[in-house]
């Protein structure tokens, strides 16, 4: 049996970076991923007035309070990374120096509304470009609102909270369906005052105090190999990944199909993690609700490979907003479908893939999406003939070292 160790959590590196700046004191982050798009979180915060300590480790960060970012001397460039520029708009709403976050050709690209949007509401100063960025942000008084997602979004609803602390009286968040709760667990840990009920969640004003961070792995980034395993037929043990509950929903599918997995929970602390030991198993389809997208929003394209191996048609419903990622996912993972020779189609959000299929070669192409080429090569393990992947380097988003690590544990 192989044994692979995931990279660390991007999600909740990228928070504790942004919490640890903004809180009082000195925050520890134990273990956290280095990728591009932590890369354009520490390179914001150093221009936002920040002091960080990078080690291969550990992050120090010299938090600045509230209200101790200076002015940034030119905009703020989040690169391809929607959680930073998203979270940064929650943050700056709250400051008193005007600032602008742009980005990347791809990340200018995708919709910001729904986050300016709620942010307008609390009061916050903020004006896009055609309803993406670059955002301009101004000051302005915030105050706190009672407001309904209209779809289940983590960084909408971070961007909300983090406003949240610069705001007048209460906000409070109701989302449709669980999704990711990194922001509100990790605002928990630097001393917030935040509780949820059901699928709502309350926050008041306040400072955060320092904290020390331990990031766990990664379950996006191990999701890809629990596919390849499943697709090759091989054994795996996947040590120390996050088992966070907000982020299990493609693990729970996958036992649905029929998967062979075995969790052992080693931490119960605010971002629970331990093992999975992935057994051959022969996979059946499966019903996917739109209830459930949210927990597996980055492993859909992966479930999408996996239901061409299943046995008969499985139904994704509500995966729409796969459209608005790093690229349109539903087009790349029905293209990708297609080169597997594998029968699938989409209608108004729900996808349908029919399988089990030949698996045949030829070349895939992600669009420069990590998540689709990541797909792609969890897919070669089983294709009968060679898969070529077209600009693979887009891995380097998340996962810089992806391709080594499939290799050494695969072939």
């Amino acid at each position: 049996m192989k044994i692979y160790k995931p990279p660390p959590d991007k999600s909740i590196t990228i928070r504790a970076l942004l919490l640890g700046a903004i809180a009082d004191g000195r925050t520890t982050v134990e273990n956290p991923l280095f990728c591009a798009d932590t890369a354009a979180a520490i390179n914001c915060l150093r221009a936002l007035g920040v002091k960080l300590l990078v080690s291969k480790k550990r992050v120090s960060i010299e938090g600045r309070g509230l209200k101790g970012l200076t002015r940034p001397r030119r905009p703020l460039n989040a690169a391809e990374a929607g959680t930073v520029a998203r979270l940064l708009a929650g943050i700056l709403a709250g400051q008193d120096f005007p600032a602008q976050v742009t980005g990347a050709a791809s990340l200018r690209r995708r919709p910001m509304v729904r986050v300016a949007a709620p942010l307008k509401l609390m009061g916050a100063g903020i004006k896009l470009h055609c309803g993406t960025l670059p955002l301009n942000s101004r000051p302005a008084a915030l105050k706190g609102i009672t407001y309904a997602l209209p779809i289940p979004s983590a960084q909408v609803k971070s961007a909300i909270l983090l406003a949240g602390l610069y705001a007048k009286g209460r906000t409070s968040i109701t989302e449709p369906a669980v999704s990711r709760d990194h922001t509100e667990r990790l605002l928990a840990r630097f001393g917030a005052r935040i509780a949820r009920s059901g699928h709502t969640i309350r926050l008041r004003p306040g400072p955060l105090k320092r904290a020390k961070v331990l990031v766990p792995g990664d379950m996006s980034a191990a999701a890809p190999f629990i596919t390849a395993a499943l697709l090759s037929g091989r054994a795996l043990l996947v040590k120390n990944v996050g088992l966070n509950p907000s982020r299990l929903g493609f693990i729970k599918t996958l036992k649905k199909m029929g998967a062979s997995l075995q969790i052992t929970s080693r931490t119960s602390g605010p971002e629970p993690a331990g093992d999975i030991r992935v057994r051959p198993s022969k996979l059946k389809a499966v019903r996917v609700s739109a209830a459930e997208v949210p927990t597996m929003i980055d492993e859909i394209p992966l479930l999408a490979v996996l239901a061409a191996a299943a046995e008969g048609k499985t139904v994704i419903s509500g995966a729409g907003e796969l459209r608005y990622k790093e690229s349109n996912r539903i087009k790349t993972t029905l293209g990708l479908l297609a080169t597997l020779g594998a029968a699938a189609r989409h209608t108004n959000g729900t996808l349908e893939i029919t399988g089990p299929c030949s698996f045949r070669g030829g070349t895939a192409n992600p669009l420069s999406d990590h998540r689709l080429a990541m797909a792609a090569a969890a897919a070669g393990t089983r294709t009968a003939a060679r898969l070529n992947i077209k600009n693979p380097g887009c891995v380097s988003k998340s996962y810089p070292g992806f391709f080594t690590d499939l290799k050494r544990v695969f072939c």
